[in-house]
């Protein structure tokens, strides 16, 4: 299975656990280490976990991956899933705004995950 396919699949996932405004952008010809980024934002710190939680299920359930690596989960303001291709970005809202990386990856595209959920 493919990256753009795993990305779709974790931003469903967030998606059905309430997060909001999960975007999958395509940095791969912007930068070398990562092909795809998901961002997705929760209300209170107890969800960025429960949204974390469910794209590990679900990616490790349909894709068979599991994260290299994972940090923040401590305070679960800013939650990074390091899947090699693609990286999971779940932040808490209000440090979503204050790291803006919507803004900072302006140029790259943006892949449209709800369309390719609702085809599969």
């Amino acid at each position: 299975m493919d990256g753009r396919r795993r990305a779709v699949i974790a931003a469903g996932a967030a998606a059905g656990k309430k997060a909001d405004d999960v975007v999958v952008l395509d940095v791969g010809d912007i930068i070398s280490i990562t092909d795809l980024f998901v961002i997705a934002s929760a209300s209170n710190t107890r969800l960025v976990r429960t949204v974390v939680d469910e794209i590990e299920r679900v990616l490790k359930e349909e894709a068979s991956v599991s994260p290299r690596a994972s940090e923040g989960l401590d305070d679960a303001s800013w939650v990074l899933l390091d899947y090699g291709d693609i990286v999971v970005h779940v932040f808490l809202a209000e440090t979503r705004a204050y790291y803006d990386l919507d803004r900072l990856w302006a140029d790259a595209p943006r892949v449209d995950w709800e369309q390719a959920v609702a085809v599969s």
